[in-house]
């Protein structure tokens, strides 16, 4: 394993954030263009003239500004500088979502600088309307200049180091919040993106398991990690049996939250961290899939990186969140195909694919988080590749035995545009996962194999209100698309703090 000095250092979207502030945008736009730097002006559609660059609105028309969202055009300012004229769509379009991809655009066309200020669109409608603009600009700009430089050399490539965003003085309160707030929520991501990126012969359960308790300890949480032999001690027999073919150690992290408020609603999360998947005894292909296995903990990597925006953004939600986390390796050692593991509670499960590793390591801490109170449990994982099958690389799959927190995780997913599906927990397959020698086992049939992993996840869930969040596609990119990188995207770390943000308590079924 590589010398990696101080654990922190891998993750640098923690450790070098990008300064945020709000200013009173000048009577005169070209002030407030400094040199060496970019101001983004946004231009709706249609297009008006920008008298202030000499430029008409045929003018931009002809050289290609529509004013649509992702539409860019750079102008020199007099006496330096340079004005980038972003594309914000029509006004009453002008939502979250086109204005997070707009910023992006704006970001991209100012890659070459490391100073932005960008003029917050105005005329957008909603009460909150200024908050959530410029919550919606910081986090596409922030999230589009992303990058890992850890293991490569020093570049001369600016690095985004400051953005400021102008606004009329009347609106700079509201401004300035969105502006906070859509810090916390880009670094959130962007952490869970540091954490998902880096090799996994770095990044081990053990490495993971010294990161947590300093976040914590920055943040406002608690991590409690629990090594091998405890995990023995609880009979956590799935994590144990997939840790079996490895010599890196196994690590349970324990994260918990807790408001102020001792009466608040309590969430408990799961998280996959399958810190790298070769497939076990049941060996993946040596394809570009299995390049990618290290983003295979993106479900914990998410959670923890949630984690870490709660106490920020005074969440009144009680949050604990439970981090399988080993990898996953063939080895003499390894668990067989036939072998049955004794998940904690009891049950044992026949392991008849080693591939299918992530539900047996969520089967303990669902049973974990079972034996605390909690008003509802999520899952997270990048579980299934017939999820991905069925939805595309773009969007997650999501499961649930209660529909009101389902659609609780439907809401935070469209607000921050991380997109899920609903699919059906059909129970008429559930026999399919049926074992002659356990009490289940971990594949069923052929087809279905997205559901047939939901299913097997709900045996352990008991009564509890449960969702399931299968993001095999979405964790990763092969191309970049607007403020999601190429490589491994953090999704889920922004839903899961909406979702912890937003949570009520799913009420008691008749």
């Amino acid at each position: 394993m590589a010398d990696i000095g101080d654990v922190m250092d891998l993750v640098p979207s923690w450790k070098r954030q990008v300064g945020v502030s709000a200013a009173v945008l000048p009577g005169e736009r070209v002030d407030a263009v400094a040199v060496g730097e970019v101001l983004g002006v946004p231009v709706a559609a249609p297009v008006a003239d920008q008298d202030w660059l000499g430029l008409s609105s045929a003018g931009l028309r002809a050289a290609g500004m529509d004013g649509s969202v992702g539409r860019t055009l750079a102008c020199p300012v007099p006496g330096g500088g340079l004005a980038v004229l972003y594309g914000v769509g029509a006004v009453e379009d002008a939502d979250a979502r086109a204005l997070r991809d707009a910023g992006a655009a704006l970001a991209a066309a100012a890659k070459d600088y490391s100073r932005i200020a960008l003029v917050v669109p105005e005329g957008t409608t909603g009460a909150d309307a200024a908050e959530t603009a410029a919550q919606a600009l910081v986090e596409g700009v922030v999230l589009a200049r992303y990058g890992y430089p850890v293991l490569k050399r020093p570049t001369a490539d600016p690095e985004l180091e400051s953005l400021v965003l102008l606004a009329a003085e009347a609106r700079l309160p509201a401004v300035a919040q969105g502006a906070e707030r859509g810090r916390v929520l880009a670094r959130t991501q962007s952490l869970a993106r540091d954490l998902a990126t880096c090799p996994p012969s770095i990044m081990t359960a053990e490495v993971l398991a010294r990161i947590a308790p300093r976040l914590a300890a920055d943040c406002g949480f608690t991590a409690e990690v629990f090594d091998r032999a405890q995990l023995r001690q609880l009979g956590c027999g799935g994590l144990l049996g997939v840790n079996a073919g490895s010599t890196d150690e196994p690590r349970m992290i324990k994260v918990s939250y807790a408001p102020s408020d001792r009466q608040a609603a309590s969430l408990a999360l799961v998280g996959k961290g399958i810190m790298y998947d070769s497939g076990g005894i049941s060996l993946k292909p040596s394809d570009a899939v299995h390049a990618t296995m290290k983003n295979d903990m993106s479900g914990a990597g998410a959670i923890l990186a949630a984690m870490t925006a709660l106490a920020a953004l005074a969440c009144p939600t009680a949050v604990t969140g439970w981090l399988m986390c080993t990898d996953n390796m063939p080895s003499g050692s390894a668990t067989k195909l036939g072998d049955v593991l004794t998940i904690r509670g009891g049950s044992t499960v026949e392991v008849l694919n080693t591939d299918a590793e992530g539900r047996l390591v969520m089967a303990d801490a669902l049973v974990l988080a079972t034996e605390e109170p909690c008003d509802a449990i999520v899952d997270i994982a990048t579980l299934t590749g017939a999820s991905m099958r069925a939805l595309g690389a773009e969007i997650a799959g999501l499961f649930g035995n209660d529909q009101p927190l389902v659609d609780q995780v439907l809401a935070a997913a469209r607000h921050t545009d991380e997109p899920c599906w609903q699919l059906p927990l059909a129970r008429r397959y559930r026999a399919e996962l049926d074992s002659d020698v356990a009490d289940i086992k971990n594949m069923g049939g052929p087809n279905g194999g997205a559901i047939h992993a939901a299913l097997f996840l709900e045996e352990f869930v008991g009564e509890r209100p449960w969702a399931h969040i299968d993001i095999a596609g979405p964790a990763q990119n092969d191309s970049p698309k607007s403020w999601r990188p190429r490589g491994c995207t953090g999704f889920g770390a922004r839903l899961l703090t909406r979702l912890a943000l937003d949570f009520s308590k799913p009420k008691p079924k008749p």
